[in-house]
């Protein structure tokens, strides 16, 4: 198979607004810088589908111009990108030196304990899902978590952690 064979079929995997949305990335860069996007793009996706495939990956390499094992490492640096289909509410605990100074494995495993999975686990719900999390940039505020990578809450007592259960369990009954 040519490279342009490979290139029309991972790019067919993208749907049009996903193209249009990649192009008002890219456009924010140099046509020789574009690969800045690459960020950008994943989150795309990230957005679009709540996870990002090997074949995704692929696609957004070849928009970009770039090599597969670049993307892959941006990929898999950062824990905000999904590698397999998530809860509704991604929980990330901060399990960082900082803060496993000041309990963050004993608030991993305790939000684990309460909602009944294991670090890396959805519940059976499919509501929530439970991750260990690298530095949030808050240290002095921990323990820290971190909800669907926007929702950053500092100081979790364990009666804090069951308010923030509670309510988004209500939330996710909602809709």
């Amino acid at each position: 198979m040519n490279t342009a064979t490979t290139h029309a079929i991972d790019m067919a995997e993208l749907s049009a607004d996903t193209l249009k949305r990649f192009a008002r990335e890219t456009a924010k860069y140099p046509d020789d810088q574009k690969q800045s996007a690459v960020m950008a793009c994943l989150t795309i996706l990230q957005q679009e589908l709540g996870f990002v495939t090997p074949a995704h990956e692929k696609a957004v390499a070849h928009y970009l111009g770039m090599p597969l094992m670049a993307v892959h490492e941006v990929f898999t640096f950062y824990n905000m990108y999904n590698v397999k289909p998530v809860g509704r509410f991604k929980i990330n605990v901060c399990t960082n030196l900082p803060c496993q100074l000041r309990a963050g494995q004993q608030t991993l495993a305790y939000v684990c304990q309460q909602l009944k999975v294991d670090v890396g686990g959805t519940t059976d719900d499919g509501l929530f899902t439970v991750q260990p999390g690298e530095c949030m940039g808050a240290c002095a505020d921990a323990p820290v978590l971190l909800v669907n990578d926007t929702h950053m809450c500092s100081f979790m007592s364990f009666e804090k952690i069951d308010q923030m259960i509670d309510g988004l369990r209500a939330l996710g009954a909602k809709t």
